[in-house]
């Protein structure tokens, strides 16, 4: 791999959830670590499980890896930087400055907006890392969605500072964010710049991640990153010709590979193949970079070929009918399948007679390719954070700029452009949706894992400012966390692959959403290999380790649980998605 042969300082890993970024970022942090370099690997993932794959816990600041000399890691951690960001505003203000008008100020910042900006400030001070500590730094980014906005906001921010040195932004006055502003620019400097750094663009020989390797592309292209670079993972090399699964899974990947998007084929490609082991633990994360075919002990290819006795997908629909009503949200880690279960519950509602509305918050929004077709009483959409943007700019300006004058005028606009907005605009779409579940079915397809989380915070945030600023109100007003807690209303989904790092970040999800006070309502467990009667020897490597998340999820984790089997050919379109959703 060039990749690690002639490394850039900088390595950015980014791509589809489950391709297996941190996977690769992990084998390749502790690669040039065992050449003797200093090596940092960063998580810029809210919901970051490097802690379960290295086996050291992290925190927000360099740890030592064990066992890993020269290798250290961390999760940039939302929460934390945007509680230093507050102290740091707090700090500026003035002595004489009331506790109630300091208190005014931390509830200010208390919105998603600053926990993105402070995250991001963690992020660029890694990349500027002028004490030169560590030879590498690799970030492990959050999916496709939030890694652009993450990339996208040192320009937006240095265009927004640009012309404004008056009034005050959502993160405090714009004085205090000009300061910032040259650290801005030295980050979009460093991300550009081919000498110093690298974006890896990891996807898996499949169509729907190659066409988001290939959007991401383009939108970094627009940013002016060109420095881009394609790793191929979970390359079945080796299948035996005589088993229909294995066969499958390989033409399918070559099929997908012959057809690379022109954009993709001109980059450096690096190809890492399907291996039988879970990535968890160092010996695992060396061992996926290892030349040559893999050793399978014959022992290790023994496992049943039945199904575990749980119900499909069919059954969850039945079960999600009887309410008549109500909103239905999929959650999970990226590429576990989510939009495809949301798809097929919508699908499955319409065909026991209920009228749907699907829609997405995922900014990579594949929820209509899924479908690819209209169907009578299903209506999709997806909430499209520029337009939404857009629209919710104009609804403040003619709410609250029709009594100020073009000055007034101008100051308002001027603050709304801010990029904070897209937040703010982006919770608002939600909560409409939200709101529709009262008389009508609504299937939700959430972005993955991270970007969910912070679109949570932001409904914690609402309903805390709501709560305090309309006592009298109690009993009276219903907040998007209120219907999210009422479970007639509202139904959690969970969405995970029979795999250690899925299963592991599902169960994580799950006690944030408790600790909101929300409990999901079933998992769905999707792509088992189990009863495929596959006699491929990696694949059947792979059944093991299956059984032992499948028995963790329905025993240990979830109060219902449901499994979906690996298909043959991808489930798009109507047919095919009523077919997996059938009673």
């Amino acid at each position: 791999m060039d990749m690690i042969a002639q490394p850039t300082r900088h390595l950015f890993f980014t791509g589809k959830g489950g391709v297996g970024k941190t996977s690769l970022a992990c084998a390749v942090a502790l690669a040039l670590a065992d050449q003797g370099r200093s090596v940092l690997l960063v998580s810029t993932d809210p919901a970051s499980n490097l802690d379960e794959m290295l086996g050291t816990p992290l925190g927000n600041q360099p740890r030592p890896v064990a066992g890993a000399p020269g290798l250290s890691a961390m999760n940039i951690d939302p929460g934390a930087a945007a509680e230093a960001y507050r102290g740091r505003v707090l700090q500026q203000m003035d002595a004489q400055a009331s506790e109630a008008e300091r208190a005014t100020v931390r509830e200010q910042l208390s919105g998603a907006c600053t926990t993105e900006i402070a995250a991001f400030d963690e992020f660029v001070s890694l990349l500027a890392d002028s004490d030169g500590r560590f030879d590498h730094i690799l970030f492990d980014t959050a999916p496709t969605g939030h890694t652009l906005r993450l990339l996208s906001l040192p320009k937006a921010w240095t265009g927004f500072l640009k012309d404004n040195d008056r009034g005050a932004s959502c993160l405090g006055p714009h004085s205090g964010l000009k300061m910032q502003e040259a650290r801005f620019q030295a980050a979009l400097a460093a991300l550009g710049d081919p000498s110093r750094t690298t974006i890896v663009l990891v996807t898996r020989p499949d169509r729907s991640a190659i066409r988001e390797a290939a959007r991401t592309s383009a939108e970094l292209h627009a940013l002016g990153l060109d420095n881009q670079r394609l790793a191929i993972n979970g390359v079945l090399t080796a299948a035996d010709p005589r088993d229909a699964v294995a066969r499958s899974f390989e033409s399918l990947a070559r099929a997908a590979l012959a057809d690379l998007p022109d954009a993709l084929k001109t980059l450096p490609q690096d190809r890492i193949p399907l291996r039988a082991f879970d990535m968890v633990g160092l010996t695992a994360l060396r061992a996926l970079l290892h030349p040559g075919p893999e050793k399978i002990p014959p022992a290790a290819t023994v496992a049943p070929a039945a199904m575990p006795d749980l119900p499909g997908l069919g059954k969850l629909v039945d079960d999600l009918a009887a309410a008549g009503r109500g909103l239905i949200m999929v959650m999970g880690k990226g590429g576990v399948g989510k939009t495809t279960i949301a798809a097929a519950l919508a699908v499955g509602l319409v065909q026991r007679g209920h009228s749907v509305h699907l829609s997405t918050t995922d900014p990579a929004a594949h929820v209509a390719a899924t479908l690819g077709a209209a169907l009578d009483n299903l209506r999709v959409d997806r909430i499209d954070p520029k337009e939404e943007t857009r629209r919710y700019i104009e609804k403040i300006m003619a709410a609250r700029g029709a009594d100020l004058d073009a000055e007034g005028r101008a100051l308002l606009r001027e603050d709304l452009e801010s990029p904070c907005t897209e937040e703010v605009a982006v919770f608002h779409a939600f909560s409409r949706i939200v709101a529709e579940a009262r008389s009508a079915f609504v299937v939700l397809d959430t972005a993955p894992t991270g970007h969910t989380l912070l679109l949570m915070d932001a409904t914690g945030a609402y309903h805390r400012q709501m709560t305090r600023d309309m006592p009298t109100a109690q009993g009276r007003i219903l907040t998007p966390l209120m219907r999210l807690q009422d479970a007639d209303y509202s139904r959690i989904i969970l969405v995970t692959l029979p795999e250690t790092t899925p299963v592991s970040e599902a169960a994580a999800l799950q006690e944030d959403l408790r600790r909101a006070g929300i409990e999901p309502y079933g998992w769905v467990i999707n792509r088992s290999l189990l009863g495929s009667g596959t006699q491929d020897p990696l694949l059947r490597a792979r059944l093991k380790g299956e059984l032992v998340q499948i028995a963790r999820v329905r025993d240990g984790l979830a109060r219902r649980a449901y499994l979906l089997p690996w298909q043959p050919e991808p489930p798009v379109g109507i047919a095919a998605l009523g077919r997996i959703a059938e009673r």
